[in-house]
């Protein structure tokens, strides 16, 4: 399992492990700083009003393996990233830009299970342009409430870079259900 907060690392970070690491334990005690108490956003103009930003309940655990077959087939972008909806949710979905708060389910092509916020019994929230680019971009296919199936490949992964468990160039699985924008 690697530790809360290590899906995190961007891209840009992969070419110094020493770099990946302090921004991973900066990124994860920022992460639980943002835990407890409310800061204000940076501008009010960019805080939807909370009507707006439907909050759903978040599963206990990830799709089981039938559910995940019966989804039918996968789309792929222009990128590479393989995705099929789910659960499509509602109301707006992410832009690149904006905070999220997710449940997640990584594993690898073989089945090992590298990550899950399931596993762990609560979310994580982070901003989405902070993250490995493939879920940058799957994630802007949901709404609040959507699941969404993720196949990453290296280039919108880790790349050519070992991540604790994850080795180098590898394909990366997810199933990531979307519970809230600007959370």
């Amino acid at each position: 399992m690697l530790p809360h907060g290590r899906l995190v690392f961007i891209s840009a970070w992969q070419q110094s492990p020493q770099l990946s690491l302090l921004f991973g334990c900066l990124l994860g005690l920022s992460l639980l700083g943002c835990r407890s108490g409310a800061s204000a956003p940076a501008s009010v103009a960019d805080t939807p009003p909370l009507d707006s930003a439907p909050v759903i309940a978040a599963r206990s655990a990830p799709p089981t393996r039938e559910e995940l077959a019966a989804a039918g087939p996968f789309s792929h972008t222009s990128s590479g990233l393989g995705y099929r909806v789910l659960v499509p949710g509602s109301g707006n979905k992410p832009r690149s830009t904006d905070r999220v708060r997710v449940h997640y389910h990584g594993w690898l092509d073989d089945g090992t299970v590298f990550d899950s916020s399931y596993e762990r019994g609560s979310t994580t929230t982070f901003a989405l342009d902070g993250v490995v680019k493939g879920w940058t971009e799957g994630l802007q296919y949901v709404s609040p409430g959507g699941k969404i199936e993720l196949v990453v490949p290296p280039g919108l992964g880790y790349g050519s870079r070992a991540m604790g468990e994850i080795p180098p160039n590898s394909t990366l699985h997810f199933v990531v259900e979307l519970i809230a924008i600007n959370p």
